[in-house]
């Protein structure tokens, strides 16, 4: 078994050098000519930092140069954080100050980024093609075990500040070595990687290819504004495993795409991150009748996923979707007032314990203990659980079914984002009095109610939203109040604003 997750890439180095590993629609690497790039950024990054792991940040566009820099932090022995090269550059500086790296890897069009969020140019190392490769033997990486960190993802917070959650090195083998198995994933396949770098689906993606020597391919983003580019892209590259966010393939299902040709030849087709509506699903499955299709569910805090469904019986369009059953080495608690649910249809919290549990929060250890707490049907040893927050029941056949949120954390175009976090960004725009933002699941709309003197335009509120947050959690829908309604203890009455959504007035 592997100590750490770099021994997947060394042993197909050795294995099959001159294989196709990856190409980013520009330019294609062999594992070899991988390896020897890596090697040369990790032996720099030694250079500038010390011989204990510290955060490395990863400014870079979707490429290949990315995999470079994850694999020369590990070669290093440190921790890849990805930084995403499109956020507002305060959200991105609030990340940096707690992250504290110790580098950070660029390309000339992300430093003046870097710069901007205060970033010394003393830390940053430029990761395009070097000129004369350095060769030589990163000791760091061989004395890091399974229980070090490998990587932090920073996550939407409710305070306003990102979380970032640490994951080990014991965290991806254990996903990684169960998805090998179950899915039967070798050195035949070709990997269409669709998730950004900086959401954890994107760890599937680079470490199957790394344990098994598939190659990946980044679809390059803009495909994914043009479908029927994408899928002759798909197509020509002979891509055959997919893992997506459900919200592309509704897109091409409803585009009516999957009856016209070109059509890949994909023979896996995994999604995660959002529902699954079972009647985009089903155009899928008739248009690959011969696909593995599986349906998988899990917050970053516990390693991508912690269940699936393998999709193999009829489901009417109308159907609800479960989420399906633990995956290996993974127990699944559903917890109601601290007791454990047992019948069908009875409602509690998803929890989850063993091995996939992340090691915590990034320099948080009051947050960490908040959310990876005991498990209260444990009272014997230590024994840490996480509870999702997402609310869950069992269907009659077993198997998990998912039902919303207890909180105001939402699943929106694949990221997980805390509701708070948009409204504490909404009350620096000086014009706001109050802010209280919803969501739209029937309509994937996140919904912002303000109080002000008088109404903004929604093109107003969005450019300087954007100043502060992602594109992905701007809202889509807006409602001027003059008074936001408040409940007997003082506080927002989100009840009274959901039943307006509910009864069609702010539709």
């Amino acid at each position: 078994m592997q100590i750490n997750a770099l021994e997947y890439f060394e042993s197909t180095v050795r294995a099959s050098p001159q294989k196709a590993a990856v190409y980013d629609g520009t330019s294609r690497l062999t594992f070899s000519q991988l390896h020897d790039q890596a090697i040369h950024f990790a032996l720099v990054l030694e250079g500038l930092t010390s011989k204990n792991p510290e955060p490395i940040g990863l400014l870079l566009p979707k490429s290949n140069r990315w995999i470079i820099g994850l694999l020369a932090t590990l070669y290093a022995g440190h921790i890849y954080a990805p930084l995403d090269a499109r956020t507002p550059s305060e959200r991105l500086s609030t990340i940096l100050e707690k992250l504290s790296p110790s580098a950070v890897f660029i390309t000339e069009e992300t430093r003046g980024l870097a710069v901007a969020a205060g970033i010394s140019e003393t830390q940053l190392i430029d990761i395009s093609n070097p000129t004369s490769a350095m060769k030589g033997d990163p000791a760091g990486w061989k004395s890091r075990l399974d229980a070090d960190p490998a990587y932090i993802i920073h996550t939407s917070g409710s305070t306003g500040a990102p979380k970032g959650v640490v994951i080990s090195h014991k965290n991806i083998i254990d996903y990684i070595d169960w998805a090998i198995e179950t899915y039967r994933i070798d050195g035949d396949e070709v990997i269409g990687s669709q998730a950004p770098y900086y959401f954890d689906n994107s760890t599937l993606d680079f470490y199957l290819s790394f344990a098994t020597g598939a190659t990946l391919i980044l679809i390059p983003d803009q495909h994914f504004s043009f479908p029927v580019r994408l899928m002759e892209f798909m197509t020509n590259e002979t891509i055959s495993f997919i893992f997506w966010v459900p919200s592309i393939m509704v897109n091409i299902a409803n585009l009516k795409l999957l009856s016209e040709s070109p059509r890949p030849k994909l023979t896996k087709i995994l999604f995660a991150g959002e529902v699954m509506p079972n009647r985009q699903l089903n155009q899928w499955r008739r248009a690959f009748p011969n696909a593995l299709f599986s349906n998988l569910y899990g917050p970053t805090e516990i390693t991508v996923d912690c269940t699936y469904l393998i999709v193999d019986r009829p489901f009417a369009d109308d159907d609800p979707l479960p989420i399906g059953l633990p995956c290996r080495n993974t127990d699944i608690l559903i917890l109601s007032e601290g007791k454990l649910v047992s019948l069908p249809g009875e409602i509690g919290e998803l929890c989850v314990r063993g091995t996939s549990l992340a090691l915590g929060y990034w320099g948080d250890s009051t947050k960490t203990a908040e959310k990876f707490i005991q498990n209260p049907l444990n009272t014997k040893y230590p024994e840490r659980i996480y509870c999702t927050g997402d609310l869950v029941s069992y269907n009659d056949r077993g198997e998990i079914m998912f039902h919303g949120r207890l909180d105001s954390q939402i699943k929106h175009q694949g990221f997980r984002i805390e509701l708070g976090e948009i409204e504490n960004a909404c009350l620096n725009l000086q014009e706001i009095n109050k802010a209280c933002v919803l969501y739209r699941q029937d309509h994937k709309q996140i919904v912002l109610f303000y109080e002000a003197s008088a109404p903004i335009p929604p093109e107003e509120i969005r450019k300087a939203l954007g100043i502060i947050l992602p594109k992905y959690m701007l809202p889509t829908e807006f409602h001027h109040l003059m008074a936001i309604p408040m409940n007997p203890n003082g506080k927002i009455d989100r009840n009274t604003l959901q039943l307006m959504i509910d009864d069609g007035i702010a539709k």
